[in-house]
Formats: structure tokens, sequence, C-alpha cells
């Protein structure tokens, strides 16, 4: 039998046996991500920096994708484990797997079609450009390992090993930093040529194939009281059905959001390579924040599904108080960082002769660290209601906060005239630039904590159905 967490006694001690871990994990897939950042921004140029930033949002798009898929698998698993049903786990992990091998051939096929279309289309233009598509090309050959090491991971999560992401991303930082260091710089000593950018590409790529090989590895042997074998890799209708009840929505909404970062990008891409650089820095800075938060939404994710697998809302509800408080105020801390030093932490991504991005920078982590509190919320008690399988009001939250409130504000408050179709002569903007993109952010992201808020207090997500 899998490792119930229903089973363990108190609200903390699951939570942390589940958010220690990931948090573990993301630390060190941050650093890596530190890594290339700083890579690019000390031994590149602004071209490779601008790149960077925006391709910062093409990987969140591609493993968003298979958010389709893994969403509806830590529903189902959890669900599963909670009411002790081991064949429907394991059942799911099959399902979930040939689910995510269509998904990941099509976004294979489409990618290497689009992936110069697209990135023209985000405004990035020039060398910044050729980089950014040459970037994704080494992405795409290795993409159906990128699916096996996000679908597997999710799984074993929603059975809660949290461990098992850890093991694996620290084997596959570590590829990364040594190829990426190595092959960029290159070590004459050792016979290494100097690859520049395209070293950060390979390194990046060979560490995603890693932690695929090594996801299926595990899967294989048997892990969590979870096992993949190639015998029972066949369509099973009804479980599909379940795992897409719930991944079309929950995944639909990570993909809205992602759409929408990237139309936000887009925007701040046309205020020109400066913006472009120091906000590709900044999220990268921010990304900090959601070590905390990512790994609390898991917890909150798995301890919601399996504790309403077990037919224990109460519990299922406590819980994810407990977690919001704990990760929440971790959250909080680390935006007051950014508050307070922000610029300890941009001088760490950014050469000191690139003065005028350096002081950009500094201008937005401020801002981001007084939205924290909102983002908490959103990122925490958003993973319970998609542990609890409630993933059709969240598309609502998404539209209501990124398309009504943050894609009209960033326009209007970033840019000094607005050209809108219906009116002779343009709109008049606030003339902000980059910074007022971010005050448009935190807007957004205040008026979507008080959607979910206002849902999870509700209570309606106890009583869907997976």
């Amino acid at each position: 039998m899998p490792p119930s967490l229903v089973d363990t006694p108190g609200t903390l001690r699951p939570m942390l046996r589940l958010a220690v871990p990931v948090l573990a994990e993301q630390s060190l897939h941050v650093l890596v991500g530190f890594s290339d950042t700083i890579l690019a921004g000390q031994y590149l140029s602004t071209a490779e920096l601008a790149a960077m930033g925006m391709l910062n949002y093409v990987l969140w798009a591609i493993e968003t994708c298979f958010a389709i898929v893994a969403v509806g698998a830590t529903a189902v698993i959890a669900r599963s484990i909670g009411a002790r049903d081991v064949a429907a786990a394991r059942c799911a992990v099959h399902q979930s797997f040939l689910l995510g091998i269509v998904l990941a051939v099509a976004l294979m096929l489409v990618g290497y079609a689009l992936a110069e279309p697209l990135v023209r289309a985000l405004g990035l233009t020039g060398q910044a450009a050729e980089n950014a598509v040459r970037y994704i090309r080494f992405l795409l050959a290795i993409l159906p390992l990128m699916m096996a090491e996000f679908v597997g991971i999710a799984c074993l999560r929603a059975a809660g090993d949290t461990a098992a992401g850890l093991i694996v991303m620290l084997g596959a930082n570590c590829v990364n930093v040594a190829v990426s260091w190595s092959l960029v710089r290159g070590i004459e000593t050792l016979g290494i040529a100097r690859l520049g950018w395209d070293g950060l590409a390979i390194g990046t790529s060979l560490a995603f194939a890693c932690a695929g090989v090594a996801i299926l590895a595990m899967l294989v042997r048997g892990r969590a009281g979870l096992k993949l074998s190639r015998s029972e890799l066949k369509p099973h209708r009804a479980t599909m059905r379940r795992i897409l009840h719930v991944g079309l929505p929950g995944g639909g909404d990570q993909l809205a959001i992602v759409f929408c970062h990237l139309l936000y990008v887009r925007a701040i891409n046309g205020l020109g390579e400066l913006a472009t650089a120091a906000h590709g820095v900044g999220v990268r800075i921010e990304s900090m924040s959601y070590l905390p938060g990512f790994a609390f939404h898991v917890a909150a994710q798995t301890l919601v599904g399996q504790f309403l697998g077990a037919r224990d809302p109460r519990r299922a509800t406590r819980s994810a108080l407990v977690t919001l408080a704990v990760g929440g105020g971790l959250m909080v801390a680390s935006g007051a960082v950014m508050f307070f030093a922000p610029q300890v932490l941009t001088r760490l991504f950014i050469n000191a002769e690139e003065t005028e991005v350096l002081a950009l920078a500094n201008r937005l982590l401020p801002i981001v660290g007084v939205g924290m509190p909102a983002l908490a919320v959103i990122a925490i008690l958003g993973g319970a209601l998609r542990g609890a399988g409630d993933t059709r009001l969240p598309i609502v939250f998404t539209f209501v906060g990124l398309i009504v409130v943050r894609l009209p504000l960033c326009y209007w408050l970033a840019y000094e005239t607005i050209p809108l179709p219906f009116l002779d002569a343009p709109l008049a903007g606030w003339n902000l630039g980059v910074v007022g993109a971010w005050y448009a952010m935190v807007i957004d992201a205040t008026v979507r904590c008080a959607l979910v808020l206002t849902r999870f207090v509700e209570g309606g997500w106890r009583k869907v159905k997976v």
C-alpha cells in the first residue's frame, strides 16, 4: 500500500513531509535558472539576456502544456490513494503517460513549424530572436523526456512521494551547471570549445533529458506503490476521461495563464531591449518567492486530494489553511527582501557595466514585493482547489485577472499612446514603461486573490466529484 498521508496524525507533519522536499527541489531548479541568467548577463551580451528573459516564459509554456495531464493525474491518484484504491492509482499512471506521449509528439510537430513565427510574434527581433529560436529547437528534440519528468513527478507527488523529484533535480542540476558553464565559456585545457549561447541550450536540454530518464527508471522499478510497465500501457477510456475531466480545465487554466503572460511579455518587448532585459532579470529574481509558493501549492494539492478521497472535508480545509499560513509567510518574507534590498539581488545577475539595466531592475523588485501576499493566496489556495478537482472556476478567475485587468492596464500604464481601432485618435497612456507594466501585474494579482479567497470560503470545492 502506498504511503497515504491520511494515516499521518495532525496537519503540520504531513504538510512538511510534502513541502520540504519540493522546496529543496525547486530551490535547486531556481539556482540553475540563476546560473543560466548569470552566464548570459556576465559573459554574453544584452541580446542574449533579453532572449533568456523571454525563454523563461517559453519553458514555462512547454511545461504547462503537460499540466493538462499532470493536474488530472494528481487529482485522480490523490483521491485513489486516499480511498486506498491502489489499482486505480496505478491505472491512472499508465493513462497519464499515454496521454502525455500523444501531447509531446503534437507539441514537437507544432513547435518545429511555429518556433520562429512565435518568437517574432512575441516582439523579439534581431540577434535576440535568432538566439531564442535556436534554444527552443534544442528543447523540442527532448520534449518526450521533458514530459516524462513533469508527468512522472506529478504522479509520485500525488501518492505522497515528493523526495523523488528532489533526487532527480539534484542530478539534473549538476548536469546543467557543469555542461552549461563548460560550453558557454570553454575550457582550453580540456579541449572544450567555447560555444557561447548554444552551450546554454545544450546544458539545459541535456539536464531535462537526464531527469526524464531518471523518473522513468524509478517508475519502471516501482516507487510509492506506483509502477510503470509496458504491458499495462493500454488505453483505459474511463480513467482517461477522469484525468481529462479535471485536467482539461485545470491545464487549460494554466495554459491560459501562460498565454496571457506571453501577451504581457510581448507588450513589454515592445518597450525595447532595455525593458525586456530588466524584466527578464526581475522575473528570474521574483521566482525566488515562488519557491515556497510552489512547494506549499503541491502540499495543499496532495493533502486536499487525499483527505477528500478519505471523505474528511474538515481535515482537507484545515490542511489548506495551515499550508497557506506557513507557505504564505515564507513568500511574504521573500517579498520583504525584494522591497528593502533589491540592489543586493540584481547585482548578482547583471554586469556592473550594464548600468541602465541594473537601475531599471532595481525599480521593479519592490513593486512585486508589495504584491506578495496576494500571490501567496493565488499559488497555495489555488493548489488546494486543484487538489479537490475544482478546476473550472479558476479559468474564469484567470480571464478576469489577466484579460480584463492586467493586459489593458499594462498598455495604459506602460505606453505613452495606445492606438485603438474604434477611436479616431490614440488613447493617452501614463508612459511609465516597464514599471507601469509591473504595477498592472500587482493589481491583477490582487483581483485574482479576492476571487480565489471567495471560492475557498464559499466551500463548493469540497463537493466536486473526480
